[in-house]
């Protein structure tokens, strides 16, 4: 089984080789093969088609691969992560992001299943509501050189159930803050001696979250501009009678800063706005106690407002408050990167469209197709050093920089052509194409996707 694998992808996962055991690895490599080839659905009889092995009398060990084999994916994770940074962030800091993603998934059999809001279809005036999983992904921000831009790798993934699913299976519900703070704090670990840099939006701006890591690492997030702001609490004296103060005096909020003329402004350009234009701003920034009844951390507050006048003003936080405000807030606009990704994996790899039912396949195999974004991209890096990854464009479509795309189709073509395409001897300019190759090629051509 293992010869239908083309050599230059059991030599790109031989890092993962620890992962499985000997038996599981054989069919660990076609799956994956499968996945990167096949062009429509990404199921295992999918995978198992577009490697020839739809004939195989042993075409259950495949599904039992993800169903009932013994392996952590936690462990796939960490060591992901570690190739991604080894090749793409080897020095300063890691910056990662966090954020949600509803998998769209119907029927009765799926346990985890819940009732959630749909981010995409839904308006701040039109509520739509969708059934699906809710995954909370962590990604890593790193520069792809010949992208020319910032990418979203995911590399951990874990399954975040509704409460109405817990109480089903008779378990306590977890918040989604209480996941974050799980897999923020697994991540540190993972990077021991590396600064750390979690970018999240408004949903984990809470003190309980933010307090829990802020000892290991930073996160940078959105702001309230009602948010109660406080000095530190006074030193406490000798003759001072009672318990220790917790907050000092009460800081004007946010909102009054902005109607304040008062309020000193720093007018910056920033590089990179969401994309690759340049965005002319106004900050103001201090650090804070950030309190609620019985809860508080220490902050960078950064307010933003709009030097051109077309959005309206923003607020964010660092837990490092020697952060420096430019610093933070190139750090947080990075994160519209995980939005491209997201739509990514649903147009080219099939998310959405596998049909597993049992529990531990469905904790497997979308963490599986996320985490094959990263390791395209990864793959696509190491060939880009050689042959480069060129824009795949048309007469009316001009692109300046290769997309996610344009590294599929390199790594495709490298699957393809690498261990089956040789060249005759008599005639070196006509490749010799295997038969059982070509029908496999017209068989993928001729299927609908």
């Amino acid at each position: 089984m293992v010869n239908t694998v083309p050599r230059p992808l059991v030599q790109w996962l031989w890092p993962f080789v620890g992962c499985f055991s000997a038996a599981n690895w054989q069919h660990v490599q076609v799956l994956v093969a499968g996945a990167v080839l096949c062009p429509g659905r990404r199921t295992v009889t999918g995978a198992l088609r577009v490697m020839g092995l739809e004939q195989a009398s042993g075409f259950a060990v495949y599904h039992r691969v993800l169903s009932t084999a013994r392996w952590s994916a936690r462990r796939v994770a960490r060591v992901l992560l570690r190739l991604l940074v080894s090749a793409l962030v080897p020095h300063g800091p890691v910056v990662i992001a966090l954020d949600d993603t509803i998998e769209r998934r119907w029927g009765k059999r799926i346990a985890l299943r819940g009732i959630y809001r749909d981010p995409v279809r839904s308006s701040h005036g039109h509520f739509v509501k969708v059934s699906g999983l809710r995954w909370l992904c962590v990604m890593l921000l790193a520069p792809v050189p010949w992208a020319g831009a910032v990418w979203a790798l995911p590399f951990l993934s874990v399954l975040a159930p509704s409460e109405r699913a817990a109480q089903t299976r008779g378990r306590r519900h977890k918040k989604l803050t209480d996941w974050a703070r799980q897999v923020l704090l697994q991540t540190a670990r993972w990077l021991p001696g590396r600064t750390v840099i979690a970018v999240a939006d408004s949903g984990f701006s809470a003190i309980e979250l933010l307090r829990a890591v802020a000892a290991y690492l930073t996160v940078v997030t959105r702001l309230r501009l009602d948010a109660g702001l406080y000095e530190p609490a006074p030193a406490r004296t000798a003759r001072t009678m009672g318990r220790p103060r917790v907050k000092g005096a009460r800081l004007p909020t946010l909102h009054e800063r902005l109607a304040d003329p008062a309020t000193a402004w720093q007018r910056v350009t920033l590089q990179g706005w969401y994309g690759k234009t340049d965005r002319r701003l106004d900050l103001a920034s201090g650090t804070a106690l950030w309190h609620h009844p019985g809860r508080q951390v220490v902050i960078r507050w950064v307010l933003v407002r709009d030097g051109e006048g077309e959005k309206p003003p923003q607020a964010f936080l660092s837990t490092d408050s020697t952060a420096d405000p430019v610093a933070i807030l190139g750090w947080f606009v990075q994160r519209w990167r995980v939005e491209v990704t997201l739509s990514e994996v649903r147009r080219h790899l099939g998310v959405e469209t596998q049909r597993q039912w049992s529990d531990l396949a469905i904790l497997r195999t979308t963490p599986a197709l996320l985490g094959l974004f990263s390791l395209v991209t990864l793959w696509a890096d190491r060939l880009a050093a050689d042959r480069g990854v060129q824009p795949d464009g048309a007469r009316w479509y001009r692109k300046a920089e290769p997309t996610f795309s344009d590294a599929l189709a390199l790594v495709r073509r490298e699957l393809w052509t690498a261990p089956t395409f040789a060249t005759s001897r008599q005639d070196r300019d006509n490749p010799d194409i295997p038969n059982k190759l070509l029908d496999r090629l017209i068989h993928i051509a001729c299927r609908p996707p």
